[in-house]
């Protein structure tokens, strides 16, 4: 079974609903604003919002019945939408009560953003962490209303007696979700295997994190070479990307590109994509990148933190990196060097400061190298490359017999010349 898309087909006209709550983070307004933006991403025109101050989403109607009254007349005189988009994950009650008063299609913002990564999910491993992320979403939303779910149903291994159509549904989406979980275990498995090839041959890993739309993407083709796809519009890429990167002295690194961030990021989505976050809590320094022209810049940030906290990594190494410094003003970098510690400042379209992030890079990875002196025999000369192509030297002698080399390795690179060690 597969799932069908939140979203019907074809042209959409919706309508955006926001609470505004004293605890919310970011004002309705620009929430909304980014909530428009997922929208159109999705291939839907939004021609109108209503936003309503609460202390508190209303449990069963989201916003106050009074103003959904309301939308529901301008429904029939001027708007003339067809859709209504929930600024926040709409619970079972609060879906059907907007879908019984306005008659028209209810998604929240956890329903646009999974139709977003369906539409953009191209690898295996992407399109089985986006569908168990749907089927966990919509297994609770499932409803018994209308004739048609009610009714009991005949044949050989579809239901037994006396079950109905909405539990024959869970039951099969149940069954699906325990199938997607095993799949993707396998996953998780095989990026452990790559992940243990990889400390195995010492190349340190750097992940890029940052807010979707941050330019990450960007970023990586212009410090690698490579040919990610990068756009002007959220979530463009999701499959994680891994290039190598030429540090200076010819030291070599991985980086790897990794799914953007977002407020209100929903849990499901998280957890679905656990393998592939897996590759931020294993790499060696994380890279995160700032949108430092966005007006809410330092919430954005703030929303990745969180993110970065839920998955047990703020204590790696991690560097702040300012992109598009092409699109601000020079005070205004100078406000933003002040708000975040020690930045990075890079127009990854430019190619700016990609030789300082490079240098920081290289830098904060020969912190966590180990100081070491080995003789490498002269028989052994692949050594001596890969110490060269991944560890630091600080001094090279031949001698007679071989190679003395003093200077730093990755810890996972010692084993392997634990016999040169004298």
């Amino acid at each position: 079974m597969r799932v069908s898309q939140p979203i019907e087909e074809g042209p959409n006209r919706a309508v955006l609903l926001g609470a505004a709550t004293d605890d919310a983070s970011w004002p309705v307004d620009e929430s909304l604003d980014e909530l428009a933006r997922l929208a159109n991403t999705a291939g839907i025109e939004v021609v109108g919002r209503v936003t309503q101050n609460l202390s508190d989403p209303h449990p069963n109607s989201y916003l106050g019945k009074g103003k959904i009254r309301d939308l529901r007349e301008e429904e029939k005189s001027t708007l003339r939408f067809d859709t209504v988009i929930a600024d926040d994950e709409l619970s079972p009650a609060q879906q059907r009560y907007l879908e019984d008063t306005l008659d028209v299609q209810v998604l929240d913002r956890t329903a646009v953003i999974l139709h977003i990564f369906a539409l953009h999910a191209h690898s295996r491993e992407g399109r089985l962490q986006v569908e168990l992320a749907q089927y966990r979403y919509r297994l609770p939303r499932l409803t018994g209303r209308g004739a048609m779910l009610s009714r009991l149903g005949a044949g050989i291994n579809t239901r037994g007696p006396g079950e109905t159509k909405l539990e024959s549904d869970r039951r099969r989406i149940r069954h699906r979700i325990s199938e997607l979980n095993r799949d993707l275990e396998r996953v998780r498995d095989q990026r452990a295997l790559h992940r243990r090839q990889r400390r195995a041959s010492g190349i340190p890993v750097v992940a890029l994190v940052g807010y979707t739309n941050a330019g990450k993407s960007t970023l990586m083709n212009a410090l690698t070479g490579a040919e990610v796809l990068s756009s002007n519009q959220l979530f463009a890429t999701l499959d994680p990307t891994t290039r190598r990167l030429e540090l200076p002295n010819h030291q070599e690194a991985l980086l790897t590109d990794t799914v953007g961030f977002i407020q209100k990021l929903p849990t499901d989505l998280v957890a679905a994509f656990r393998a592939t976050l897996e590759e931020v809590v294993e790499a060696d320094v994380i890279l995160h990148v700032v949108d430092a022209s966005h007006p809410q810049v330092e919430e954005q940030a703030e929303a990745v933190e969180d993110e970065l906290e839920a998955l047990g990594v703020l204590s790696k190494p991690r560097i702040t990196v300012l992109n598009k410094c092409d699109l601000v003003t020079s005070q205004r970098l100078e406000i933003l060097k002040r708000v975040f510690p020690d930045p990075v400042v890079t127009s990854a379209v430019e190619g700016a400061g990609l030789d300082n992030l490079r240098a920081r890079i290289a830098e904060t990875l020969a912190r966590q190298f180990v100081q070491v002196s080995v003789d490498i025999p002269y028989t052994d000369a692949e050594f001596v490359g890969l110490f060269r192509a991944h560890g630091v030297i600080e001094r090279e002698d031949h001698e007679s017999e071989g190679t003395r080399i003093t200077g730093r390795l990755p810890a996972a690179l010692l084993p392997s010349f634990q016999r040169f060690i004298g």
